[in-house]
């Protein structure tokens, strides 16, 4: 009898049953393997693993013994990927980024469920064929969800990766970074289905799948239209660095003053000064009102501030871009849409107001803005330049700099303060974004900060000049080329992020025909 109970239980477990130890070991991996994608991201940069990181996971996911086995695993992954992309945040949230993790992470319980019914088993050809399409579009489904405001924003978009790839920037061009994160999972797919489907037909599948994306991206690469220039201007960024410690607001604004009176006399058109660069609110401030337009006549150009203040016209703590020229303020006035949760204001405070307790949550919530703003520099200053300021992560919504191209904005410029995560990655991948937004825009953008990382791409998301890293402290002037025309992404919006979700109505129409079918018609049970 002892033998044979050994050999049943082999062939249990063989069968797809988990030894009592292997739900724990899978668990792990799955946290493991969900994270392997964040080094494709700045600091690491590995933007070729970005192609191939998923696969671990797909294998995971797809070899579960149940769908229920498959959803944790997705769920545990997804938590793994948002630790793993937002670890740097672990000094102000403490022991609640567990927590943020957890609950976002189960935004990737349907694509786990999607990874295990279309590649589990043994797939032939329809079911990869249908992976290729539906497990790309479920991740898709994940990001679009956590990209509202509310749930934390769009920051570690897969697609994002890919910001100094030049044939994913002339994609993002066309379908925005989510038309490059789906063809990223897709290649993925295509991989994990080549490794794991049965038969040669399935894997012929799964090859092809991966030869139509690299075709996609040949074809945009050879095709897609290009931004056509239009001139360049003159952008100074100050950066002032990292200053703390007792009177630091005003002490700040000195080196800023400091550094940009070196500008003088190098003819730019437009100086930038970080986010929260101005500590105090300059109606109730004349007097540095007054330094600031002498400040702008000194260098012969308007200057571009960020106040971080409470408001004298209007009630509570407001962060706005506010543009100063000669005379002082301008009129031209951004106040800051999107606000970081927990950082700027906690969600639900009622509820989740002891977060305060246990990290560096924001103690009073920020007002937001209810609009989005283009300035105009003046005709004899600037040569009338339009541009489209974003503060700090909203730099990390496409749609906030797609309306702004489509509102007429020539330049975008993002104002940063990065100072609290300074010996983190966060510096190095929220200045990477400027790249992803300057080509799907067609427009360049300035991303100015305070301690750095500081940086300007161009119309087609290609480095312009040196990156001002965190060690800086220096005001840096740029020759910005701009571009003329639309570009596709601009004129046809979020087409990809629209067919992914078209996808996966179809597919849950197509599941419900199959359930009603089988349901209606069982299969007939074979005699004993």
């Amino acid at each position: 009898m002892v033998p044979s109970v050994g050999l049943t239980k082999r062939f249990r477990f063989s069968a797809g049953q988990e030894r009592p130890h292997r739900p724990w070991l899978r668990a792990a991996a799955a946290v493991v393997a969900g994270a392997l994608p964040a080094l494709a991201f700045p600091a690491p940069a590995l933007w070729w693993l970005a192609w191939l990181a998923l696969v671990p996971w797909l294998l995971l996911v797809r070899s579960a013994g149940t769908a229920r086995r498959a959803a944790l695993e997705g769920w545990l992954g997804g938590a793994g990927f948002l630790l793993a992309v937002h670890h740097w945040l672990l000094p102000s949230l403490h022991v609640f980024i567990l927590v943020l993790a957890a609950l976002l992470g189960l935004l990737w319980v349907p694509w786990g469920l999607l990874v295990h019914r279309l590649l589990g088993g043994s797939p032939g050809p329809g079911r990869v064929a249908a992976a290729l399409l539906v497990v790309p579009s479920g991740w898709l489904l994940a990001e679009l969800v956590r990209s509202w405001q509310y749930l934390g924003g769009p920051w570690g978009l897969l697609g994002a990766s890919q910001w100094q790839v030049a044939p994913a920037l002339r994609v993002a061009s066309v379908g925005g970074v989510w038309l490059v994160g789906f063809l990223v999972v897709a290649v993925n797919t295509a991989l994990a289905a080549l490794i794991s489907a049965p038969g040669p037909r399935g894997r012929i599948t799964a090859l092809a799948g991966g030869l139509a994306c690299a075709a996609v991206v040949g074809g945009i690469w050879l095709g897609a239209p290009l931004p056509q220039g239009a001139g360049a201007v003159r952008i100074a960024v100050v950066q002032p660095g990292v200053i703390e410690g007792t009177d630091s607001v005003q002490r700040r604004f000195a080196r800023e003053e400091e550094l940009t009176r070196q500008l003088a006399g190098q003819r730019v058109d437009l100086v930038v000064w970080g986010e929260s660069s101005v500590g105090e609110d300059l109606g109730q401030q004349p007097r540095l009102s007054s330094r600031l337009a002498a400040l702008s006549r000194t260098v012969g150009a308007d200057l571009l501030v960020n106040v971080d203040a409470r408001r004298s016209d209007r009630a509570g703590i407001f962060k706005s871009s506010v543009l100063i020229g000669p005379d002082g303020p301008t009129g031209d006035r951004y106040d800051k849409m999107r606000l970081v949760p927990f950082g700027e204001y906690i969600p639900a405070r009622s509820l989740l107001g002891w977060a305060t307790s246990v990290g560096k949550a924001a103690q009073e919530d920020r007002r937001r803005g209810d609009r989005q703003v283009v300035m105009r520099l003046p005709e004899g200053r600037g040569g009338g330049l339009r541009i489209g300021p974003l503060v700090c992560f909203e730099s990390a919504f496409p749609d906030m700099s797609r309306q702004l191209a489509r509102n007429g904005a020539q330049l975008l410029v993002a104002q940063s303060a990065t100072s609290t995560f300074q010996h983190s990655w966060a510096p190095l991948q929220h200045a990477s974004l400027a790249a992803m937004r300057a080509a799907e825009t067609w427009r360049p953008m300035v991303h100015a900060t305070l301690t750095g990382v500081s940086a300007v791409a161009d119309a087609r998301g290609r480095t312009v000049g040196p990156w001002l890293g965190t060690g800086r402290s220096t005001a840096a002037v740029y020759d910005v080329p701009l571009a003329r025309g639309t570009s596709p992404y601009v004129r046809t919006g979020d087409w990809a992020a629209d067919g992914a979700l078209g996808v996966l109505v179809l597919f849950c129409a197509a599941e419900a025909v199959r359930v009603g079918r089988r349901r209606a018609n069982p299969p007939a049970r074979s005699p004993r």
